[in-house]
């Protein structure tokens, strides 16, 4: 596979150039990216009664809020955080975050192409590097995998406002412990480039 390949080579090269100059102690990988979090109601199936139709309560609303999430397939590490906006000003202000959490640990982020995560007028913090996924290949990213998570359990609901909404998630985010985490980002193909 030549992603694993390139992800290796770059993986060696981070670790022997920016985390040799960072001062950091140790290293961890994560996966990252942001998914949206609204009012419009998340439907799942449920069960009833045979030949009775379910009725799922759903509302068409679309205030919203994004959550930003950096999560380790290594050791389970997790760093969540609800921003108004998914653009270059928000994901400043999570990678400032980010670099605050665990601030000794070099935190290598793996994410997607998406154009804020490349703005030229991005500050990328001394303990974080970014590698970045081929093109068009979300399957890659067991970050996607944490929305699902998130969304199931949130789902057939409907929430009286975003401060609401905020609070169930939170909780979820909350209850989110390591093994859940490697549960679901402790993918192979991550684990072998283990750091």
């Amino acid at each position: 596979m030549p992603f694993l390949k390139k992800l290796v080579a770059d993986l060696k090269h981070i670790k022997n150039q920016k985390f040799q100059q960072s001062g950091c102690t140790s290293l961890n990988l994560y996966v990252m990216d942001e998914s949206r979090f609204g009012l419009l109601s998340v439907q799942r199936r449920c069960l009833t009664a045979k030949g009775i139709k379910p009725v799922i309560p759903y509302q068409h609303r679309f205030k919203n809020f994004y959550l930003f999430g950096a999560y380790s397939p290594i050791n389970g590490d997790h760093f969540t955080l609800e921003l108004p906006y998914c653009n270059t000003d928000c994901f400043q202000e999570y990678l400032n975050g980010l670099s605050v959490h665990h601030p000794e640990a070099f935190k290598l982020l793996i994410l997607d192409n998406g154009a804020f995560h490349k703005a030229k007028r991005l500050i990328i913090p001394p303990n974080i590097g970014l590698l970045f996924l081929p093109p068009y290949s979300p399957e890659l990213n067991p970050a996607e995998m944490i929305w699902r998570y998130i969304k199931d359990r949130m789902a057939n609901k409907i929430y009286d406002g975003l401060e609401k909404l905020s609070d169930k998630i939170a909780i979820i985010i909350q209850n989110l412990t390591p093994q859940i985490v490697l549960s679901i980002t402790g993918w192979n193909l991550y684990k072998q480039c283990a750091l």
